[in-house]
């Protein structure tokens, strides 16, 4: 049952059950409020105490303003994109230009060098992206078929053989953009991440950090 502590006023705008109120407190007789107004309030309380319980914003009833029940609770519709990294499947493979922050696609010719390029449609831009574990993959250039690998002083470069050196964890930012940081290779203790600098040209992974712009990209679809 509910505990009638709100006025009479706030919880029955009806003219005509004000006049009854009044008559009620002259020593009149009064009829109750009906049995249907009466579960109507009970039932919008008990939305609003179980909202404020949880935190969730309540459904919204067929005849009832939404502004009565946002001056109860501050609902919030907007989901957040945290941080977190990839779960794809072993074995997922997408075709992808990474485009960084600084506006260069990343690129591994057939010497194994490993740059930047401002060409939309370069053919050792296009990048075979495959998962080999949850949160892990494998960067390997389509056109040239070599590897993205990073040494142990955090160098950039194409292999030819994969091997644990070719292994990256792929990681969402809250900016949008993913991060590729060596799974192998730490510099005292700190991850090494792949990264373009204002040129176009790789750093050094241990001089790049997660939230420089130069580490960031946006694997995009292959045109």
């Amino acid at each position: 049952m509910c505990r009638w502590t709100a006025s009479v006023t706030h919880l029955f705008p009806d003219p005509a059950f004000h006049a009854s109120a009044t008559a009620a407190s002259r020593g009149s007789l009064a009829p109750l409020p009906r049995a249907a107004s009466l579960t109507l309030v009970c039932f919008t309380m008990l939305l609003v105490t179980t909202g404020q319980a949880t935190g969730a914003c309540p459904p919204r009833l067929e005849h009832e303003p939404l502004q009565l029940l946002a001056g109860h609770i501050n609902c919030s519709w907007t989901l957040e994109r945290h941080a977190r990294s990839y779960n794809h499947l072993e074995g997922d493979v997408r075709l992808r230009r990474l485009y960084s922050a600084n506006r260069f696609f990343l690129c591994i010719d057939k010497t194994g060098k490993v740059d930047g390029t401002r060409r939309k449609n370069y053919a050792d831009s296009l990048m075979e992206i495959r998962s080999v574990s949850v949160g892990v993959v494998a960067i390997k250039s389509v056109s040239t078929g070599l590897y993205l690998a990073m040494s142990k002083k955090g160098t950039l470069f194409g292999s030819v053989k994969y091997s644990p050196s070719c292994k990256f964890k792929e990681r969402i930012e809250e900016n949008g953009y993913n991060t590729y940081a060596s799974l192998r290779w730490k510099h005292s203790g700190r991850q090494m991440f792949v990264s373009l600098n204002g040129r176009g040209k790789p750093r050094r992974g241990h001089k790049a950090r997660r939230r420089h712009p130069s580490t960031h990209f946006l694997p995009m679809l292959a045109s």
